[in-house]
């Protein structure tokens, strides 16, 4: 399980390094993706495996699993820690989470999302979370 939020930042080569942390839960092999939101997606192997099945199960026929389908697969790449602890992003993923310098790493369960510093910040505003707990309890999470 990932948690926790982490502060780097991303080198001239597109090298991060990855919290220790991450680093044991991930293990040697791990694929990094578009995500939700901006940021991008980290699965390790088995969690990645789990939902590709899912994505095995939406029907060819509708268009809206078609484009959900690419959207997390076609910039999915796999990845492995470097020696000294980092990993390095492809470009095409580096652009689409507009990954520049400063980047927030976040464990969220079963995946990270890695977001540039500004969008996390812009985006993580929690002056409404009674609101969202609210709308939590109709999915059945209560606290």
């Amino acid at each position: 399980m990932f948690m926790g939020e982490y502060n780097h930042t991303i080198d001239a080569k597109g090298r991060l390094i990855m919290p220790s942390k991450f680093r044991e839960a991930l293990g040697d092999e791990f694929v990094v993706t578009k995500g939700l939101d901006g940021c991008l997606f980290v699965y390790p192997n088995k969690e990645w495996q789990a939902f590709e099945e899912k994505l095995r199960t939406l029907p060819l026929t509708n268009k809206n699993a078609r484009q959900f389908s690419r959207f997390f697969l076609a910039g999915a790449a796999s990845c492995e820690v470097d020696k000294q602890g980092r990993i390095l992003l492809p470009s095409v993923l580096r652009e689409f989470a507009e990954l520049e310098k400063e980047v927030v790493l976040v464990g969220v369960l079963s995946r990270i999302e890695i977001w540039s510093k500004d969008k996390w910040l812009e985006s993580n505003v929690y002056d409404d979370m009674e609101e969202i707990a609210e709308h939590m309890e109709e999915l059945g999470l209560s606290i």
